[in-house]
């Protein structure tokens, strides 16, 4: 199998990996970089557990190979503990009881990371909105989106 050597910012860190070029971004967040925050959940795109920043745009990890990383930056839900807006979101989904069994919630964090980004103060329709490329399984949306509202206002 061949592979490639790529050079990218991972949270904030200049990082230098050597990838099987078939390999997918979230594989090698998860197995290269040891970074295990952003989860497998279908492999195809449909459920938002993987979701990272990558140059600023949310994209599913599972979806991109990791040679496609060369060159940029990513940001995974562990490069939000130095960000404050990050670690906002964090705290108001505890606070709001918006986390049950947490498999989705970094993906849904790193997409509340996004949304308030670009609009710091959505209303609750724009917040389903922002949020609907992503899958809970377990708590239905109410408190999530309770969350995220809630982390605007802090």
């Amino acid at each position: 199998m061949s592979q490639q050597t790529i050079n990218f910012t991972l949270n904030g860190v200049p990082t230098r990996v050597t990838v099987p070029v078939q390999m997918s971004a979230l594989e090698m967040i998860r197995n290269v970089a040891g970074l295990t925050g952003t989860k497998y959940g279908c492999g195809e795109g449909e459920c938002g557990a993987c979701t990272i920043i990558l140059d600023g745009v949310s994209l599913n990890s599972c979806l991109l190979f990791a040679v496609e990383c060369d060159g940029r930056q990513v940001t995974t839900v562990e490069g939000l503990a130095d960000d404050p807006l990050g670690r906002r979101i964090e705290k108001a989904f505890v606070d709001a009881g918006a986390v049950q069994c947490g498999f989705c919630t970094p993906g849904m964090v790193m997409q509340a990371r996004q949304l308030l980004e670009k609009n710091p103060h959505p209303s609750r329709e724009e917040i389903q909105r922002g949020i609907e490329g992503n899958l809970c399984r377990c708590t239905g949306y109410v408190k999530i989106i309770d969350a995220i509202e809630a982390a605007t206002k802090e």
